[in-house]
Protein backbone atom coordinates (compact mmCIF):
# COMPACT_ATOMS: atom_id res chain seq x y z
CA UNK A 1 0.00 0.00 0.00
CA UNK A 2 0.97 3.49 0.02
CA UNK A 3 2.56 5.06 2.42
CA UNK A 4 1.51 8.47 2.71
CA UNK A 5 4.18 9.93 5.11
CA UNK A 6 7.12 8.91 3.16
CA UNK A 7 5.24 9.78 -0.40
CA UNK A 8 3.77 13.35 1.21
CA UNK A 9 7.58 14.10 1.56
CA UNK A 10 8.29 13.49 -2.05
CA UNK A 11 4.90 15.41 -2.98
CA UNK A 12 6.84 19.27 -2.32
CA UNK A 13 4.36 22.27 -2.45
CA UNK A 14 5.83 23.65 -5.88
CA UNK A 15 4.57 20.34 -7.63
CA UNK A 16 1.16 21.05 -5.89
CA UNK A 17 1.14 24.65 -6.93
CA UNK A 18 2.27 23.75 -10.75
CA UNK A 19 -0.62 21.07 -11.00
CA UNK A 20 -3.02 24.08 -9.41
CA UNK A 21 -1.72 26.54 -12.51
CA UNK A 22 -1.90 24.08 -15.07
CA UNK A 23 -5.42 22.78 -14.04
CA UNK A 24 -6.12 26.51 -13.80
CA UNK A 25 -4.87 27.01 -17.78
CA UNK A 26 -6.46 23.66 -18.46
CA UNK A 27 -10.03 24.55 -17.26
CA UNK A 28 -9.65 28.31 -18.97
CA UNK A 29 -8.71 27.27 -22.29
CA UNK A 30 -10.78 24.08 -22.67
CA UNK A 31 -13.89 24.29 -20.00
CA UNK A 32 -14.37 28.10 -19.96
CA UNK A 33 -13.63 29.19 -23.06
CA UNK A 34 -17.13 27.64 -24.71
CA UNK A 35 -19.37 29.80 -22.89
CA UNK A 36 -16.79 32.93 -23.17
CA UNK A 37 -16.96 32.80 -26.67
CA UNK A 38 -20.01 31.60 -27.79
CA UNK A 39 -21.50 35.38 -28.42
CA UNK A 40 -18.87 35.83 -30.34
CA UNK A 41 -19.26 32.33 -32.45
CA UNK A 42 -23.31 32.98 -32.94
CA UNK A 43 -22.06 36.73 -34.14
CA UNK A 44 -19.89 35.75 -36.50
CA UNK A 45 -20.67 32.26 -37.93
CA UNK A 46 -24.42 32.94 -38.05
CA UNK A 47 -25.05 29.37 -35.95
CA UNK A 48 -27.62 29.01 -33.73
CA UNK A 49 -27.43 28.41 -30.13
CA UNK A 50 -28.70 25.28 -30.72
CA UNK A 51 -26.13 24.15 -33.17
CA UNK A 52 -23.59 25.65 -30.60
CA UNK A 53 -24.78 24.21 -27.31
CA UNK A 54 -25.41 20.82 -29.09
CA UNK A 55 -21.40 20.88 -29.62
CA UNK A 56 -20.88 21.63 -26.45
CA UNK A 57 -23.11 19.60 -25.08
CA UNK A 58 -21.75 16.22 -26.91
CA UNK A 59 -18.60 17.11 -25.93
CA UNK A 60 -19.43 17.15 -22.51
CA UNK A 61 -21.00 13.48 -22.72
CA UNK A 62 -17.75 12.65 -24.11
CA UNK A 63 -15.62 13.43 -21.61
CA UNK A 64 -17.65 11.44 -19.12
CA UNK A 65 -17.74 8.00 -20.95
CA UNK A 66 -14.48 8.36 -21.47
CA UNK A 67 -13.49 8.83 -17.81
CA UNK A 68 -13.06 5.34 -16.61
CA UNK A 69 -10.99 4.92 -19.42
CA UNK A 70 -8.32 7.69 -17.85
CA UNK A 71 -9.25 6.23 -14.73
CA UNK A 72 -8.11 3.05 -15.35
CA UNK A 73 -4.53 4.34 -17.43
CA UNK A 74 -3.85 5.91 -14.29
CA UNK A 75 -4.41 3.26 -12.10
CA UNK A 76 -1.86 1.61 -14.43
CA UNK A 77 0.53 4.10 -13.48
CA UNK A 78 -0.05 6.66 -16.69
CA UNK A 79 -0.95 9.66 -14.73
CA UNK A 80 1.70 11.72 -15.87
CA UNK A 81 1.48 10.51 -19.38
CA UNK A 82 -2.55 11.36 -19.31
CA UNK A 83 -2.68 14.31 -18.00
CA UNK A 84 0.08 15.63 -20.32
CA UNK A 85 -0.83 14.15 -23.53
CA UNK A 86 -4.48 15.09 -23.06
CA UNK A 87 -3.03 18.65 -22.52
CA UNK A 88 -1.37 18.73 -25.17
CA UNK A 89 -3.98 17.50 -27.69
CA UNK A 90 -6.33 18.80 -26.15
CA UNK A 91 -4.36 22.77 -26.91
CA UNK A 92 -3.92 21.84 -30.25
CA UNK A 93 -7.54 20.95 -30.55
CA UNK A 94 -8.46 24.44 -28.94
CA UNK A 95 -6.31 26.30 -31.66
CA UNK A 96 -7.98 23.90 -34.77
CA UNK A 97 -10.98 25.73 -33.92
CA UNK A 98 -9.37 28.54 -35.32
CA UNK A 99 -9.82 27.47 -38.73
CA UNK A 100 -13.29 26.22 -38.87
CA UNK A 101 -15.69 27.19 -41.68
CA UNK A 102 -18.10 24.37 -40.97
CA UNK A 103 -20.71 23.70 -38.24
CA UNK A 104 -19.98 20.05 -38.57
CA UNK A 105 -16.06 20.72 -38.42
CA UNK A 106 -16.69 22.87 -35.19
CA UNK A 107 -18.87 19.76 -33.88
CA UNK A 108 -16.43 17.11 -34.52
CA UNK A 109 -13.46 19.25 -32.85
CA UNK A 110 -15.81 19.70 -29.32
CA UNK A 111 -16.27 16.05 -29.30
CA UNK A 112 -12.41 15.70 -29.62
CA UNK A 113 -11.99 18.35 -26.91
CA UNK A 114 -14.23 16.12 -25.23
CA UNK A 115 -12.04 12.95 -24.76
CA UNK A 116 -9.32 15.42 -23.48
CA UNK A 117 -10.64 17.09 -20.81
CA UNK A 118 -11.17 13.84 -19.84
CA UNK A 119 -7.85 13.10 -19.28
CA UNK A 120 -6.55 16.26 -18.21
CA UNK A 121 -9.38 18.04 -15.89
CA UNK A 122 -10.33 17.46 -12.20
CA UNK A 123 -10.84 13.90 -12.40
CA UNK A 124 -7.70 12.49 -13.42
CA UNK A 125 -5.43 15.08 -12.20
CA UNK A 126 -7.30 13.95 -8.40
CA UNK A 127 -7.09 10.65 -9.39
CA UNK A 128 -3.17 11.36 -10.14
CA UNK A 129 -2.58 12.86 -6.74
CA UNK A 130 -4.54 10.39 -4.49
CA UNK A 131 -2.68 7.78 -5.79
CA UNK A 132 0.60 9.15 -5.53
CA UNK A 133 -0.51 10.62 -1.56
CA UNK A 134 -2.74 8.28 -0.36
CA UNK A 135 -4.30 9.88 3.13
CA UNK A 136 -2.57 13.06 2.31
CA UNK A 137 -4.15 13.52 -1.15
CA UNK A 138 -6.87 15.53 0.51
CA UNK A 139 -4.58 19.24 1.53
CA UNK A 140 -3.44 18.81 -2.21
CA UNK A 141 -6.60 18.66 -3.75
CA UNK A 142 -7.88 21.61 -2.20
CA UNK A 143 -5.24 23.64 -2.86
CA UNK A 144 -5.67 23.07 -6.47
CA UNK A 145 -9.28 23.64 -6.21
CA UNK A 146 -8.81 26.87 -4.48
CA UNK A 147 -6.36 28.28 -7.39
CA UNK A 148 -8.25 26.88 -10.54
CA UNK A 149 -11.33 28.37 -9.04
CA UNK A 150 -10.31 31.14 -10.59
CA UNK A 151 -10.30 29.75 -14.19
CA UNK A 152 -13.33 31.45 -14.66
CA UNK A 153 -12.41 34.84 -14.22
CA UNK A 154 -9.22 34.07 -16.29
CA UNK A 155 -11.10 33.03 -19.39
CA UNK A 156 -14.33 35.38 -19.35
CA UNK A 157 -12.24 38.72 -19.51
CA UNK A 158 -9.11 37.15 -21.64
CA UNK A 159 -11.83 35.79 -24.04
CA UNK A 160 -13.74 39.25 -23.96
CA UNK A 161 -10.66 41.63 -24.39
CA UNK A 162 -8.78 39.40 -27.94
CA UNK A 163 -11.87 39.09 -29.31
CA UNK A 164 -13.22 42.56 -29.26
CA UNK A 165 -9.62 43.58 -30.33
CA UNK A 166 -8.59 40.99 -32.56
CA UNK A 167 -11.47 38.25 -33.38
CA UNK A 168 -12.35 35.21 -31.78
CA UNK A 169 -9.97 33.11 -33.82
CA UNK A 170 -7.50 34.85 -32.09
CA UNK A 171 -8.67 34.39 -28.84
CA UNK A 172 -8.54 30.56 -29.54
CA UNK A 173 -5.28 30.64 -30.62
CA UNK A 174 -4.32 32.20 -27.94
CA UNK A 175 -5.86 29.94 -25.24
CA UNK A 176 -3.89 27.40 -27.23
CA UNK A 177 -0.50 28.93 -26.70
CA UNK A 178 -1.03 29.27 -22.73
CA UNK A 179 -1.89 26.00 -22.55
CA UNK A 180 0.65 24.71 -24.56
CA UNK A 181 3.75 26.87 -23.57
CA UNK A 182 2.30 27.62 -20.11
CA UNK A 183 0.67 24.25 -18.62
CA UNK A 184 2.19 21.64 -20.44
CA UNK A 185 5.53 22.27 -18.99
CA UNK A 186 3.52 22.73 -15.15
CA UNK A 187 2.05 19.52 -15.55
CA UNK A 188 4.91 17.61 -16.63
CA UNK A 189 7.04 19.33 -13.65
CA UNK A 190 4.23 18.74 -11.46
CA UNK A 191 3.81 15.05 -12.11
CA UNK A 192 7.41 14.35 -12.37
CA UNK A 193 7.29 12.05 -9.06
CA UNK A 194 7.95 8.57 -8.43
CA UNK A 195 5.79 5.66 -8.59
CA UNK A 196 4.08 4.76 -4.74
CA UNK A 197 5.18 1.59 -3.19
CA UNK A 198 3.02 -0.98 -3.09
CA UNK A 199 2.57 -4.73 -1.10
CA UNK A 200 3.35 -7.67 -3.70
CA UNK A 201 0.52 -9.83 -2.57
CA UNK A 202 -1.87 -7.10 -2.61
CA UNK A 203 -1.12 -6.46 -6.22
CA UNK A 204 -1.88 -10.09 -6.82
CA UNK A 205 -4.90 -10.12 -5.54
CA UNK A 206 -5.68 -6.91 -7.40
CA UNK A 207 -3.79 -7.07 -10.73
CA UNK A 208 -5.75 -3.63 -12.57
CA UNK A 209 -8.15 -1.36 -12.00
CA UNK A 210 -11.40 -3.38 -13.29
CA UNK A 211 -11.25 -5.33 -10.96
CA UNK A 212 -11.33 -2.78 -7.83
CA UNK A 213 -13.98 -1.34 -9.78
CA UNK A 214 -16.08 -4.76 -10.16
CA UNK A 215 -15.08 -4.77 -6.29
CA UNK A 216 -16.70 -1.25 -5.63
CA UNK A 217 -19.56 -2.04 -7.97
CA UNK A 218 -20.73 -4.89 -5.81
CA UNK A 219 -21.09 -2.45 -2.56
CA UNK A 220 -24.59 -0.24 -2.12
CA UNK A 221 -22.24 2.26 -1.32
CA UNK A 222 -20.87 3.00 -4.86
CA UNK A 223 -24.34 3.39 -6.09
CA UNK A 224 -25.41 5.79 -3.46
CA UNK A 225 -22.82 7.50 -4.10
CA UNK A 226 -23.61 7.41 -7.69
CA UNK A 227 -27.11 8.86 -7.35
CA UNK A 228 -25.43 11.75 -4.50
CA UNK A 229 -23.12 12.82 -7.13
CA UNK A 230 -25.39 12.80 -10.49
CA UNK A 231 -28.05 14.94 -8.16
CA UNK A 232 -24.87 17.37 -7.58
CA UNK A 233 -24.12 17.97 -11.16
CA UNK A 234 -27.60 17.84 -12.40
CA UNK A 235 -28.76 20.31 -9.92
CA UNK A 236 -26.16 22.86 -9.89
CA UNK A 237 -26.12 22.65 -14.39
CA UNK A 238 -29.58 23.93 -14.13
CA UNK A 239 -29.09 26.67 -12.31
CA UNK A 240 -26.11 27.96 -13.93
CA UNK A 241 -27.74 27.29 -17.26
CA UNK A 242 -31.31 28.96 -16.47
CA UNK A 243 -30.20 31.68 -14.36
CA UNK A 244 -30.30 34.59 -16.32
CA UNK A 245 -33.31 33.35 -18.50
CA UNK A 246 -35.14 32.84 -15.01
CA UNK A 247 -34.21 35.88 -13.70
CA UNK A 248 -35.39 38.15 -16.67
CA UNK A 249 -38.72 36.52 -16.71
CA UNK A 250 -39.15 37.84 -13.16
CA UNK A 251 -38.48 41.11 -14.19
CA UNK A 252 -35.23 41.56 -12.36
CA UNK A 253 -32.50 43.98 -14.33
CA UNK A 254 -29.93 42.35 -16.72
CA UNK A 255 -26.97 44.15 -14.84
CA UNK A 256 -28.34 42.84 -11.28
CA UNK A 257 -29.06 39.05 -12.83
CA UNK A 258 -25.33 39.43 -14.40
CA UNK A 259 -23.96 40.23 -11.15
CA UNK A 260 -25.78 37.32 -8.97
CA UNK A 261 -24.47 34.96 -11.95
CA UNK A 262 -20.81 36.07 -11.59
CA UNK A 263 -20.44 35.97 -8.12
CA UNK A 264 -21.14 32.53 -7.84
CA UNK A 265 -17.15 31.94 -8.86
CA UNK A 266 -15.81 33.69 -6.20
CA UNK A 267 -18.65 32.49 -3.54
CA UNK A 268 -16.94 28.79 -4.76
CA UNK A 269 -13.29 29.98 -3.38
CA UNK A 270 -15.04 31.31 -0.81
CA UNK A 271 -16.18 28.04 0.48
CA UNK A 272 -13.08 25.86 0.10
CA UNK A 273 -11.80 28.58 1.83
CA UNK A 274 -13.47 28.24 4.85
CA UNK A 275 -13.29 24.58 4.05
CA UNK A 276 -9.27 24.62 4.99
CA UNK A 277 -10.09 26.58 8.36
CA UNK A 278 -12.75 23.97 9.42
CA UNK A 279 -11.15 20.71 7.77
CA UNK A 280 -9.15 19.83 10.71
CA UNK A 281 -12.69 19.76 13.19
CA UNK A 282 -14.78 18.39 11.03
CA UNK A 283 -14.12 14.73 8.36
CA UNK A 284 -14.83 15.29 4.80
CA UNK A 285 -18.19 13.44 5.26
CA UNK A 286 -19.78 15.66 7.41
CA UNK A 287 -18.52 19.10 5.64
CA UNK A 288 -20.11 16.99 2.04
CA UNK A 289 -23.25 16.81 4.10
CA UNK A 290 -23.42 20.00 5.48
CA UNK A 291 -22.90 21.54 1.58
CA UNK A 292 -26.22 19.58 0.42
CA UNK A 293 -27.85 22.11 3.48
CA UNK A 294 -26.13 25.16 2.10
CA UNK A 295 -27.51 23.54 -1.98
CA UNK A 296 -30.84 23.54 -0.29
CA UNK A 297 -30.37 26.57 2.14
CA UNK A 298 -29.43 28.00 -1.94
CA UNK A 299 -32.77 26.66 -3.94
CA UNK A 300 -35.13 28.11 -0.52
CA UNK A 301 -33.13 31.48 -1.49
CA UNK A 302 -33.76 31.16 -5.14
CA UNK A 303 -37.29 30.36 -4.78
CA UNK A 304 -37.81 33.22 -2.47
CA UNK A 305 -36.34 35.72 -4.89
CA UNK A 306 -39.05 35.40 -7.17
CA UNK A 307 -41.12 37.42 -4.08
CA UNK A 308 -38.38 38.95 -2.69
CA UNK A 309 -35.04 40.19 -5.16
CA UNK A 310 -32.67 40.52 -1.71
CA UNK A 311 -33.06 37.03 -1.33
CA UNK A 312 -30.70 36.71 -4.53
CA UNK A 313 -27.48 37.80 -2.24
CA UNK A 314 -28.58 34.80 0.21
CA UNK A 315 -29.08 32.50 -3.00
CA UNK A 316 -25.62 33.27 -4.57
CA UNK A 317 -23.62 33.04 -0.92
CA UNK A 318 -25.08 29.64 -0.12
CA UNK A 319 -24.74 28.00 -3.81
CA UNK A 320 -21.83 29.33 -4.61
CA UNK A 321 -20.30 27.97 -0.88
CA UNK A 322 -22.45 24.74 -0.86
CA UNK A 323 -21.04 23.48 -4.21
CA UNK A 324 -17.47 24.99 -4.05
CA UNK A 325 -16.62 22.03 -1.43
CA UNK A 326 -17.95 19.70 -3.89
CA UNK A 327 -14.86 19.50 -6.45
CA UNK A 328 -12.88 18.31 -2.84
CA UNK A 329 -15.18 16.42 -1.32
CA UNK A 330 -16.48 14.27 -4.35
CA UNK A 331 -12.80 12.56 -4.58
CA UNK A 332 -12.03 12.47 -0.88
CA UNK A 333 -15.30 10.90 0.12
CA UNK A 334 -14.69 8.26 -2.41
CA UNK A 335 -11.36 7.12 -1.21
CA UNK A 336 -12.82 7.53 1.90
CA UNK A 337 -16.03 5.44 1.67
CA UNK A 338 -14.97 2.76 -1.05
CA UNK A 339 -11.33 2.84 -1.00
CA UNK A 340 -8.39 4.41 -2.68
CA UNK A 341 -7.32 0.68 -4.54
CA UNK A 342 -8.03 1.55 -8.28
CA UNK A 343 -9.08 4.55 -7.45
CA UNK A 344 -8.69 5.72 -10.87
CA UNK A 345 -10.82 3.46 -12.20
CA UNK A 346 -14.03 4.06 -9.18
CA UNK A 347 -13.45 7.71 -9.74
CA UNK A 348 -13.51 7.81 -13.36
CA UNK A 349 -16.89 5.56 -13.28
CA UNK A 350 -18.51 7.69 -11.01
CA UNK A 351 -17.36 10.94 -12.71
CA UNK A 352 -19.47 9.13 -15.55
CA UNK A 353 -22.79 10.36 -13.98
CA UNK A 354 -21.65 13.19 -12.66
CA UNK A 355 -20.81 14.63 -15.67
CA UNK A 356 -23.42 13.05 -17.99
CA UNK A 357 -25.88 14.70 -15.71
CA UNK A 358 -23.65 18.09 -15.95
CA UNK A 359 -24.20 17.69 -20.06
CA UNK A 360 -27.86 16.68 -19.43
CA UNK A 361 -28.51 19.56 -17.06
CA UNK A 362 -29.36 22.45 -19.50
CA UNK A 363 -31.83 20.13 -21.45
CA UNK A 364 -33.62 19.13 -18.51
CA UNK A 365 -33.84 22.37 -17.30
CA UNK A 366 -35.99 23.22 -20.15
CA UNK A 367 -37.86 20.58 -20.48
CA UNK A 368 -38.92 20.95 -17.03
CA UNK A 369 -39.75 24.76 -18.28
CA UNK A 370 -42.25 23.69 -21.02
CA UNK A 371 -43.81 21.46 -18.68
CA UNK A 372 -44.60 24.00 -16.18
CA UNK A 373 -42.32 26.80 -16.19
CA UNK A 374 -38.97 27.67 -14.27
CA UNK A 375 -41.03 27.57 -11.18
CA UNK A 376 -41.68 23.83 -11.78
CA UNK A 377 -38.20 23.58 -12.28
CA UNK A 378 -37.01 25.26 -9.19
CA UNK A 379 -38.95 22.45 -7.08
CA UNK A 380 -37.51 20.31 -9.25
CA UNK A 381 -34.28 21.06 -8.18
CA UNK A 382 -35.65 21.72 -4.22
CA UNK A 383 -36.69 17.44 -4.74
CA UNK A 384 -33.09 16.20 -6.58
CA UNK A 385 -31.19 18.33 -3.85
CA UNK A 386 -33.09 16.44 -1.29
CA UNK A 387 -32.70 13.22 -3.02
CA UNK A 388 -28.84 13.62 -3.31
CA UNK A 389 -28.57 14.74 0.21
CA UNK A 390 -30.45 11.51 1.52
CA UNK A 391 -28.37 9.12 -0.68
CA UNK A 392 -25.17 10.26 0.80
CA UNK A 393 -26.36 10.20 4.18
CA UNK A 394 -27.43 6.22 3.94
CA UNK A 395 -23.70 6.07 1.68
CA UNK A 396 -22.26 7.31 5.33
CA UNK A 397 -24.24 5.16 7.35
CA UNK A 398 -23.36 2.30 5.71
CA UNK A 399 -19.54 2.96 5.59
CA UNK A 400 -19.61 3.62 9.09
CA UNK A 401 -20.77 -0.40 9.41
CA UNK A 402 -18.24 -1.55 6.62
CA UNK A 403 -15.08 0.06 6.07
CA UNK A 404 -13.71 0.41 3.05
CA UNK A 405 -10.71 -1.50 2.00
Amino acid sequence: MTSSASTAATFPTGRVAALAIAETLVWAGMFYSFPALIAFWEADLGWSKTELAGAYSAALVCSALCAPFMGRLIDKGHGRAVLTTCAVIGGLLVGLLSQVQASWQFFVIWLAIGVCMSGCLYEPCFAFVTRMMGGEARRAITRITLIAGFAGTVSFPLAGFVSEAHGWRVAVMTFAVIILVVAIPLFRYGTALPAPEEEPEERSKLPDGSSDLRRAMAKPTFWLLGVTFVMIGLTHGMVITHLLPMLAEQGIAVATAVLAASMIGPMQVAGRVAMMVVERRMSMQVICAVSFLFMIAAISALIGAMTWPALLAVFVFFQGSGYGVTSITRPVVTAEILGRKGFGSISGALALGFMGANAAAATLGAALWEIGGYATMRWAIFVLILIGGSAFLTAMALARRQPAT
